[in-house]
């Protein structure tokens, strides 16, 4: 009687696992495959860049796409999962705010297909920049799968507010010519000057939806 309430609960808890996503089994990389890690230079109101148009080191731009594929516990494909359900973190290092995307989220592009897979290409809509390891996350748990994606962001909202105003103009004019800073390097290059001065004058009033 013992083992067969054993056996019960052993197949309850698999039966469980099923189709629900798993951090361990679940991975996420870049289509980028070098070594380096790549930035993305982002807008309040989703006019920044794609993932496809991320920047190396020196301002080559290259794809720089999320690419994940969700399983179960048992290493099944979990189909139709939520987009939403899927986000992106990048956190901040030092005085940096760390990437903040409007709403709170940088969610994956599309619901799971039917092999499990989605992805981030669109632009995101957010402020703020963040320099650490990109964090893929589902239902608010961090993948287990790897350590972090080697892409960090930055944006004409410096402040992370969700609008591009005065108060960032200022910020930027302020490092022109000064101490190297990543979040005023849009084109990632290494140094913020007058290349990088085009895009945060387009980008004045952008704010979030």
């Amino acid at each position: 009687m013992g083992l067969f309430a054993c056996t019960l609960i052993i197949g309850a808890a698999s039966f469980a696992m099923a189709g629900v996503p798993d951090t361990q089994t679940t991975t996420a990389g870049l289509a980028y495959t070098g070594t380096e890690t790549l930035s993305v230079f982002n807008l309040p109101n989703g006019a920044g860049l794609p993932f496809t148009e991320a920047f190396l080191p020196g301002a080559t731009q290259t794809d720089g796409t999320i690419l994940m594929t969700v399983r179960d516990g048992f290493g099944v494909a979990v189909a139709n999962l939520p987009r939403a359900d899927m986000w992106i973190e990048n956190v901040g290092v030092g005085t940096e705010t760390g990437m903040i995307a409007c709403g709170g989220t940088a969610i994956a592009d599309f619901n799971t297909n039917d092999q499990g897979e989605t992805q981030w290409q669109n632009p995101v809509f957010a402020g703020g920049q963040g320099s650490a390891l990109t964090v893929v996350k589902i239902n608010g748990d961090a993948l287990t799968s790897n350590g972090g994606l080697a892409l960090k962001f930055n944006s004409a909202d410096l402040t992370g507010d969700g609008t591009v105003n005065l108060s960032d103009a200022g910020a930027f004019t302020a490092r022109l010519g000064g101490a190297y800073n990543y979040d005023s390097d849009f084109n990632n290059d290494g140094v913020v000057n007058v290349s990088d001065a085009g895009p945060m004058a387009n980008a004045l009033g952008a704010s979030c939806p």
